[in-house]
């Protein structure tokens, strides 16, 4: 009977996932080359190419798109035999900023479950002025903002967000007429990105919708109501970018930047897998969905 290396097959789900050898082997705390070789030899005991590699891009191939459940089935029953047995379950305090946490969530917390099963996390979502604050006070091991400033510089930056002016495809801007926005309440950080760069242009606008939240904004801008200027990556299903057909101002991007307390190695080990998660997920277009390519480009 033949037996799987179990290291092999969660190499080849973290290459699945998130798109990247390189990324895979930053969650793995391995390299590229390690990583490399554990697909081809679990290719080779299996007798077919699981995956695809060109000098541009990463992907399944048939047979890897097969044999992909079968893995995730594979690692979940180890998970649970892990859990199983687990004595003492330790307690990962994260907070994300809304601007910056969409579809891809789920693909977050699975991976940080799968690297460490027994691990407790307890995650808040909320804006970044919050999210900082509970960090500061020592109520969060880890946090996930925007950085809008330069009033602090401290913190590692993952990555530039870019921002647009999201609407329905096929929204109308009445030419004479104040543009209709979708904000958040005052004193919202990404609202005030938004309201100065119109104002530096010229262009009128009104609030027409005012949310509780990235949810609600996402609501008004699917059904019809306004423009919202939202993370590429938060943009909701059905919407696009409507800056450049309208002749709206450019809107700068906001770095991401990951502030972190936490000594406990397994804890940091939980947070190397949810940074490598997050990255592999670029705000590539508002309307997007998961795929297993992947530009050479993004790769670090």
């Amino acid at each position: 009977m033949k037996t799987l290396d179990f290291e092999a097959v969660q190499a080849f789900v973290l290459v699945a996932d998130l798109r990247s050898f390189t990324r895979a082997a930053d969650a793995l705390n391995s390299t590229q080359s390690a990583i490399s070789i554990k697909l081809k030899r679990l290719e080779e005991r299996l007798g077919h190419r699981l995956i695809e590699r060109t000098p541009r891009m990463v992907r399944l191939s048939p047979k890897g798109e097969i044999f992909l459940q079968a893995a995730r089935n594979l690692l979940g029953a180890h998970d649970d035999a892990l859990s199983a047995l687990a004595r003492e379950r330790i307690t990962l305090k994260v907070g994300i900023s809304h601007h910056i946490v969409g579809n891809e969530l789920p693909l977050l917390l699975r991976h940080m479950h799968r690297a460490d099963p027994g691990l407790l996390v307890e995650m808040r979502v909320s804006s970044s002025r919050d999210i900082e604050a509970q960090f500061d006070s020592g109520a969060l091991d880890a946090a996930l903002v925007l950085r809008h400033d330069d009033s602090r510089r401290d913190g590692e930056t993952l990555l530039d967000e870019p921002f647009g002016w999201i609407a329905t495809p096929d929204w109308v801007h009445h030419a004479g007429q104040p543009l209709r926005l979708a904000t958040q309440a005052y004193p919202c950080r990404v609202r005030a990105m938004a309201v100065s760069a119109l104002d530096e242009a010229r262009v009128p606008w009104v609030e027409v919708f005012v949310g509780g939240g990235i949810g609600t904004i996402g609501a008004a801008t699917q059904a019809g109501l306004a423009v919202a200027a939202l993370a590429l990556r938060v943009a909701p299903p059905g919407t696009v970018d409507v800056g450049p057909r309208l002749g709206l101002p450019p809107l700068p991007s906001r770095e991401v930047v990951l502030y972190s307390s936490t000594s406990d190695a397994q804890v940091r080990a939980a947070l190397r897998t949810l940074v490598s998660a997050f990255r592999s997920t670029p705000a590539n277009a508002p309307d997007r969905h998961i795929s297993r390519s992947e530009e050479a480009s993004q790769l670090p």
